[in-house]
């Protein structure tokens, strides 16, 4: 991440944590929005069933903990799979955290609804990290509430959403990116996708 793509995630992060934090009088606690911040796994080492991170992978899962320092995270969720828990590892070390594993078992549907069960049973005003699939995130957040999102392309592992859930308000979400640029692979994939 270049120090221009750093300082831009972080201000976003900041100026959501300040609009929510303006309205923490004590009356508004239970008011006060949850936000889930959600990407999908870093770069893997091959394509088998349960692959590790390569070294780009964990060089991501560092930027990830970069991004993510001042976020008050009390939660994060992982699948089953070892590349998520291995995505998740700096940040759970940094905020001493143990990752939640809510397991695919064949049913991405279940488990998406099973993480958003998860998110809405923590209290108001809390934030979370999901660590999913190209094939899952768009689940986790349609099934929090949010807006539809396409499944992330093959070589897409720099996007990373904010999805706010306000108590009274629909859901409002951000995509931004964290680490290392994507290919441009990633940007033909999503012009591709664009014409359909």
């Amino acid at each position: 991440m270049t120090p221009g793509h750093h300082r831009a995630l972080g201000s976003a992060l900041s100026l959501l944590l300040f609009l929510t934090a303006i309205h923490a009088t004590p009356a508004a606690l239970e008011a006060q929005a949850s936000s889930v911040v959600l990407v999908r796994h870093a770069e893997k080492v091959d394509t088998t069933r349960d692959p590790a991170l390569s070294t780009a992978g964990t060089v991501r899962a560092e930027a990830l903990r970069a991004a993510l320092a001042a976020y008050p995270l009390q939660g994060i969720f992982v699948s089953e799979y070892g590349r998520t828990a291995q995505t998740a590892t700096p940040t759970a070390d940094a905020f001493h955290l143990t990752p939640t594993v809510i397991p695919i078992q064949g049913s991405k549907s279940a488990q998406a609804a099973a993480t958003a069960a998860a998110i809405h049973a923590m209290r108001p005003g809390s934030a979370a990290l999901v660590i999913g699939h190209s094939n899952t995130v768009g689940m986790i957040i349609a099934a929090l509430g949010g807006p539809q999102v396409p499944e992330l392309c093959d070589m897409e592992y720099a996007t990373l959403f904010v999805l706010e859930l306000p108590a009274d308000l629909p859901p409002r979400l951000l995509r931004a990116s964290f680490g290392a640029p994507d290919s441009p692979e990633v940007m033909a994939c999503h012009a591709a996708a664009a014409q359909q």
